[in-house]
């Protein structure tokens, strides 16, 4: 048997999945623990994470995903696995399908555990972590036999800074957003299972395996679509009206890695007296300017954790709200995937703005390969240069700061495809839902890159003359 387990942070899932794994003999994968045993192990995955880390950058999907699919292809034939944690998203849960199918496995069962956001806010206000080795417990449904010491390994226990009752709403949020998607693609498999999260440990227990029973025996009717839409509210504002909103040229750029994203919003930014918002900087710049947010960030990467979409949305949204975009921006690298969209339109409603245009940057998957190879990239500062079409001033060193210039393990062709195959798995939908909402303006991103330039330049003026 092989199982999932989905669902917001504190309805169990932890908990029920050990228990599980015992009953029927499973292995339990936890993304949480895998990612933190590839880092401690210090394997090639571990490293490649460690780097994004060290660098200020979010560990990305793909890395995540490689875990993943090496976990699974260890496994023994005869042995079930749990999975707990993933998949987090619909691109993830057709990568996982995928995977399984290759080695002739399937999901049987993918089980939400259904509690009412309320109870979660009331559950994580009481929940403890083990400082050690991540272990939860809880004040009152599961303490440690000794206040303050975790009964497996002796370490400290402590409150997360992250389980306040604005914080778990916040995340709660983020996780709906996500997750609808998820849900109706399971939901369409004929594999989703809802089962009550609310009660007690035992009596969620008892219903779990009475619903795993029933799936076993084919005895199982699987959630239907109407019964998932009672579960998955529609939040967030949408789509400003435009007459509604403040005239700003609000620009997103969007292109796969090595597609000049990054050259074109400076760019832009120069010809247009606009702030380039890059997503990596602002995260740089909140871990080393030790923000609240920064502050929040690194306790997700002192523990071996991905920082959660929240904080990323967190910290987009309040480099937004600043005074110099007042006239408008160009964002760069955020949103990722639908739901992070999605999130876009909601804060850019309550800045009474609307987004301008999405320039989408596209290049062929092999003339992205091609470029890669030649990319270079500073230690200190993150400036990107490339051997042949923006080479440092002086080889090897960088020409803002004099840093060293090196070139990414992850830079080879097999991981570029990796990663090329990651980027469009979630931007297909992405592309999709700009261009209905008559927001797309594709621009050809292969040629001289100042022949690229003036492509997006005569874009962004076009948006610029309608506002």
């Amino acid at each position: 048997m092989n199982l999932a387990f989905i669902g917001p942070s504190g309805v169990g899932k932890g908990t029920h999945a050990d228990k599980l794994s015992a009953r029927y003999n499973l292995q339990h994968i936890s993304t949480g623990d895998l990612l933190r045993q590839n880092l401690e192990s210090h394997s090639a995955l571990g490293i490649l994470a460690r780097k994004y880390m060290e660098q200020g950058e979010l560990v990305p999907d793909e890395v995540v995903d490689a875990m993943i699919e090496e976990s699974v292809r260890r496994l023994g034939p005869d042995r079930g696995t749990l999975f707990d944690g993933f998949p987090r998203t619909a691109y993830q849960a057709r990568f996982f399908d995928d995977l399984l199918k290759q080695l002739n496995r399937m999901v049987d069962a993918v089980i939400y555990l259904k509690v009412s956001d309320e109870e979660i806010v009331n559950r994580l206000s009481g929940r403890l972590t083990c400082r050690k080795c991540q272990t939860p417990y809880h004040t009152t449904i599961k303490p440690p036999r000794v206040a303050g010491v975790c009964d497996l390994c002796g370490g400290q226990i402590y409150q997360r800074s992250d389980d306040s009752a604005d914080m778990v709403r916040t995340r709660l949020r983020v996780f709906h957003r996500t997750t609808g998607p998820l849900l109706d693609h399971y939901t369409g498999t004929q594999k989703l299972v809802i089962v009550s999260g609310e009660g007690t440990i035992d009596a969620v227990n008892a219903r779990i395996v009475e619903a795993l029973e029933a799936v076993k025996t084919q005895g199982y009717e699987f959630a239907t679509r109407q019964e998932v839409e009672k579960i998955t509210v529609v939040r967030g504002a949408g789509l400003l009206p435009e007459q509604l909103a403040r005239p700003s040229l609000d620009l997103v750029l969007l292109g796969g890695p090595g597609s000049g994203k990054g050259t074109q919003a400076e760019q832009l930014s120069r010809e247009l007296k606009l702030p380039h918002i890059a997503t990596g900087d602002l995260f740089r710049e909140n871990l080393k300017n030790a923000t609240d947010l920064g502050k929040l960030a690194k306790t997700y990467m002192d523990r071996g954790e991905l920082v959660p979409d929240d904080v990323t949305e967190a910290m987009v949204e309040e480099r937004l709200a600043r005074p110099d975009t007042q006239r408008g921006f160009i964002l760069d690298g955020f949103p990722r995937t639908l739901p992070q969209a999605q999130a876009l339109m909601d804060m850019m409603a309550s800045l009474q703005r609307r987004i301008a245009g999405v320039l989408y940057i596209n290049v062929s998957d092999e003339a992205i390969v091609n470029r890669l190879s030649g990319r270079l990239i500073c230690r200190n500062c993150q400036t990107p240069y490339h051997k042949q079409f923006k080479p440092p001033k002086t080889p090897g060193v960088c020409d803002n700061c004099g840093g060293e210039l090196y070139q990414r393990d992850d830079d080879n062709p097999n991981t570029v495809r990796a990663r090329l195959k990651t980027f469009h798995g979630q931007t297909v939908p992405l592309i999709e839902y700009y261009d209905k909402a008559g927001l797309l303006h594709e621009i050809s991103g292969e040629g001289e890159v100042s022949q690229v330039v003036e492509r997006s330049l005569a874009a962004a003026r076009s948006l610029s003359k309608a506002r």
